[in-house]
């Protein structure tokens, strides 16, 4: 019999979807596709029909395979892949890759620099690994497979899911296995789909027909001629599943139940048994057939995992050239391995059960002395251990026994994934190491492993298990451990106890770390200590707060500036932005570009990451740029830093707050919410609840606002940074929408008394922006006042810069300098470009001030915020607008049917439903009949209003009033104020 059919048996239309891929991406439009389905169901056979047929059409084909032997390794199937790029002997045009080809060099050891290509972000190493892919793809078209995506790594699946968002345009097509159980690539292909940037092809059991017409190609017969029983047994017991269909029928024949005679095949023994069982008899059987060293050498092999190095075998069992491929190749003929086709010396185990039948057949003594043996022969052959060597000694160590040995290369192996910013990784690798050596005496050894893990661990959010680790470290008292050591652990849990928001456990380790140094310790430890300290002090309440964080922050970077200590010198260098940002931005950014530069020559992933976050917090701030803050975002997903995704979050939701989106903000905030409080990350809880507050003041919900307000205090709201946007932007805001200027100027008092009492860091909280406002629009300010708030840093970003433009054109007016007010209303309306609300609020306030001193355009500002905040409910500022506009003898529009078909702009100067519908006919330049007839309505009636309609939009003729009927549209895009004054 056949060991395996000579064809894919009922994939037929998966089949026809990858031979169209392939076509596509040889014509340039590359893509994904993701094959799902439950192992053994046969993905693994459909992508290698798949890479046979790209092969055949002269396509290049790469392969990487991720492995669950042992812990996750970064990057591992994509290197994989790769590197067969370099072993067919056809030069590689680099020059296309130009400065992408030294990043590469944390995949490809020759393209390797030996220092900076670490530091790329996973989305630099994404857009290197795609040009080099349409670069070696260019011509031919290329075919990169990844098997067994779900046991991939998180970088992996980062670079991948770069790639898969990338691939339209390209020669290339990328296919993927991945086994339908729950996991974060099975994730990432759902994403795909929705997007629609990938294919998910599902591969559901065979049916009973196709498992017959799949045992007759095994058999060599058609389907009738199948012995019923044959089928019966192998449907029930393989549910459809094309692998155990075949390992079954092979038990069969192999065992003697199942025979061939001279009128076909025969049942002659029991079918009845386990599948398990008579699937692991039938592959002992072939096993047993290549003799006693083929099965020493297997179980060798077995040992290594699914996948194992043939250099590595050879030296572990001593067996001759010769032998060792007779060997191999003995098992390749009896469908035990196959060459694993992304390296020429490395051969896999055909399926898992394979292995497990192996085991059966080793004691855990002889399965001991074996991985002894494995690791010896690695670490001959490999001495520095390099790439995924470590983490496979650590593994074989561990099951030999050697636990002490494994948790030190566990440990190394994640210090390294940590250095390399594969957070994911490095926390899986530590963790194993801190939980081998925490059952150990050497104390020494654990107390290292913390000091990586737990900063690790609160960048990926975990700080329940690292405040139970702190717990623990009362085990170390009698330990003998230096103090520095010592020291260095209660700093590390000051970090996290920081990053958690919690100040009263984070200033009780610093004080411990310097109880352990003593008063006479070297700079160079106390360094450490001062940085971490800095950051604290400039959360923890207090008048003095930012004096003495910066005081701490230029200690430790001085003295780090002098021993290079880079990690201390850039986390120095961020606060100290943080904090030069209120006198000087242009200083603050320059301290920034310094971490950032520092963090990619030293290598310092997360230190780089830091610094973009706050290089994109700061645009955002000077000109509500949110592109810096998303690409950080994006960064800190794929290197799996929790704390930066949420604060990023946070701010991208004020941002859609301010920006008038308020039913996005509530939703993103809410989803945020949900995984912060289970983290609790208090400051991300206590400022995406501000932004969540902020949203419901903005249209007037106090009731809304005041409980969202509750749940902030119940998260140590009072005396944090966040508390002055408490009530700068959602009380203060809330008051004017109100109408009730007096309660915002009280509001506005107590941000100032906050400030006071508790400097604070965020610049958005009104006091520099519309308190000014409302203070110039009270007389309570002048232009000194509103001179010295414009000169401040604050005052210059642009949320601020609304008002104070608005402020600037108040007392303009008052001066009899009409001309330059509008101007400056221009401005103002100009800076509040993206913030809609503010925009309209900003003129209201100032319109009866301009109406009072003759300047502007108050009533067109009136009606458009009066539309503005009736269509959102703001019904107490609608109701203040048309008091004002009868007090100045306008007319008032009623809200009829349809209103919300005019353009704001003409809704702004005044044309009603009915007009608006004669303006909309006047497009066609019709008579007045001929529109009276359109419109069921007299031509007197039309007259009338079209003589409305010039006298409202300033329309010299009739001929001009159809023109600007023709451009409506454009009408659309133009707030009032936009242009000028309208007339």
């Amino acid at each position: 019999m056949r060991s395996q059919a000579a064809r894919v048996i009922g994939r037929e239309t998966q089949l026809g979807h990858l031979r169209h891929a392939l076509d596509d991406a040889r014509q340039g439009r590359g893509g994904a596709v993701f094959l799902v389905g439950e192992a053994g169901v046969g993905k693994s056979r459909l992508a290698a029909e798949a890479a046979g047929e790209a092969f055949t059409a002269g396509m290049r084909v790469l392969r990487g395979r991720s492995t669950a032997t042992g812990p996750t390794v970064p990057f591992r199937p994509l290197t994989e892949a790769l590197m067969q790029l370099f072993r067919g002997g056809e030069p590689i045009d680099d020059q296309a890759l130009g400065p992408y080809r030294p990043v590469l060099g944390r995949l490809i050891p020759e393209w390797s620099v030996g220092e900076h290509e670490n530091n790329s972000s996973m989305v630099i190493l994404g857009e290197a690994v795609l040009r080099l892919l349409i670069a070696a793809g260019r011509g031919c078209g290329q075919l990169l497979l990844l098997e067994d995506l779900h046991e991939a790594d998180p970088e992996t699946l980062a670079v991948v899911e770069y790639l898969v968002d990338n691939l339209e345009y390209t020669p290339v097509v990328l296919l993927a296995t991945i086994r339908s159980e729950f996991s974060d690539a099975l994730d990432l292909a759902s994403a795909a789909r929705r997007r629609g940037t990938g294919a998910v092809l599902e591969l559901p059991p065979l049916t009973r027909p196709q498992v017959q017409e799949m045992i007759a190609a095994g058999l060599g017969v058609e389907p009738p001629q199948v012995p019923e029983p044959v089928l019966e047994r192998l449907w029930d017991d393989s549910s459809g599943s094309p692998f155990l269909v075949e390992e079954l029928l092979q038990s069969l024949v192999g065992g003697g139940s199942l025979v061939q005679g001279a009128d076909g095949w025969r049942v002659v023994g029991d079918l009845r048994s386990d599948v398990s069982g008579s699937l692991a008899r039938g592959i002992l059987r072939r096993i047993d057939r290549l003799g006693p060293q083929g099965l020493a050498l297997l179980s060798a092999a077995a040992v290594l995992g699914r996948r194992f190095p043939l250099t590595v075998l050879q030296r572990m069992t001593g067996v001759d050239d010769r032998s060792l491929l007779s060997h191999l190749h003995a098992g390749v003929a009896a469908q035990l391995v196959l060459p694993d086709e992304p390296a020429p010396d490395w051969y896999a185990f055909r399926h898992s059960l394979t292995l497990e039948a192996l085991f059966t057949q080793l004691t855990p003594a002889n399965r001991a002395h074996l991985a002894h043996r494995a690791a010896d022969a690695v670490q001959e052959l490999h001495p520095r251990l390099g790439g995924d060597w470590c983490p496979l000694v650590a593994e074989l160590r561990l099951q030999a026994g050697e636990a002490a040995e494994a948790g030190r290369l566990y440990a190394e192996a994640g210090r390294r994934a940590l250095a390399g910013g594969a957070i994911g990784s490095a926390v899986a690798l530590l963790d194993r190491a801190e939980r081998l050596l925490g059952g150990l005496e050497d104390a020494h050894a654990r107390a290292e492993v913390l000091e990586s893990l737990l900063p690790a661990l609160a960048e990926t959010g975990e700080f329940g298990r690292a405040f139970d680790l702190a717990e623990q470290l009362h085990e170390f008292g009698g330990a003998d451990l230096s103090p520095v050591r010592i020291s260095a652990l209660h700093t590390r849990l000051a970090k996290v106890a920081h990053t958690a928001g919690r100040w009263a456990d984070g200033n009780r380790q610093i004080a411990l770390a310097r109880e352990a140094l003593g008063p006479l310790a070297d700079e160079t430890h106390v360094a450490p200590v001062d940085v971490v300290a800095a950051y604290l002090a400039l959360d923890t309440p207090g008048p003095d707060r930012t004096q003495l964080a910066e005081k701490l922050a230029r200690s430790a970077v001085e003295i780090a500036e002098r021993h290079e200590l880079s990690t201390v010198a850039c986390q120095g260098w961020e606060l100290l932005a943080v904090v030069a940002r209120e006198r000087d931005p242009e200083e603050a950014q320059s301290v920034l570009e310094r971490a950032l530069g520092a963090a990619e020559r030293h290598r310092l992933p997360l230190q780089r990451l830091y610094a973009l976050t706050r290089l994109g917090g700061n645009r955002w701030l000077a000109e509500t740029d949110p592109t810096g803050l998303r690409t950080a975002r994006e960064e800190a997903l794929r290197l799996g830093a929790a704390t930066i995704v949420y604060t990023v979050d946070g701010i991208l939701i004020l941002d859609a707050v301010l920006r008038g989106e308020f039913a996005a903000a509530r939703e993103a905030a809410d989803e945020c919410l949900a995984v912060v409080r289970r983290l609790r990350l208090a400051p991300a809880i206590r400022y995406t609840l501000m932004a969540r507050a902020g949203a419901a003041a903005h249209v007037g919900d106090r009731a809304a606002m005041e409980e969202t307000l509750s749940a902030f205090a119940a998260w140590d709201g009072a005396g944090s940074q966040e508390e002055v946007l408490a009530v700068g932007l959602a009380r203060t805001f809330c008051a004017l929408m109100e109408e009730d200027r007096d309660l915002a100027r009280r509001e506005l008092a107590e941000v100032a008394r906050l400030e006071r009492d508790n400097p604070s860091t965020y610049y958005l909280s009104g006091r520099l922006g519309v308190g000014v406002l409302l203070d110039v629009l009270d007389g309570r300010a002048d232009r000194t006042a509103l001179s010295a708030a414009a000169a401040t840093a604050p005052g210059r970003m642009r949320w601020n810069r609304q008002f104070l433009a608005l402020a600037d054109a108040v007392l303009l007016g008052r001066e009899g300098r009409g001309g330059e007010a509008g101007e400056a209303v221009t401005r103002a309306v100009q800076e509040a470009q993206p913030y809609p609300v503010a925009q309209q609020l900003g003129l209201r306030l100032v319109a009866e001030s301009a109406f009072a001193d003759g300047w502007g355009e108050p009533v067109a500002w009136l009606r458009g915020a009066e539309v503005f905040f009736h269509q959102r409910e703001v019904q107490a500022v609608a109701n203040a607008c048309r008091a004002a506009l009868r007090g100045m003898g306008a007319s008032v529009q009623q809200h009829r049917s349809g209103a919300d078909r005019i353009p704001e702009t003409l809704r702004a100067q005044g044309v009603t439903v009915r007009e608006y519908e004669v303006f909309v006919v006047l497009a066609e330049r019709l008579g007045n009949k001929d529109i009276a007839e359109r419109l069921y309505i007299s031509p007197r009636t039309v007259e009338k209003h079209i003589a409305a309609l010039m006298s409202k939009t300033g329309a010299a003729n009739r001929a001009a009033l159809c023109a600007l009927s023709q451009g409506r549209e454009e009408l659309r895009e133009k707030p009032p104020g936009a242009d000028g004054p309208a007339r």
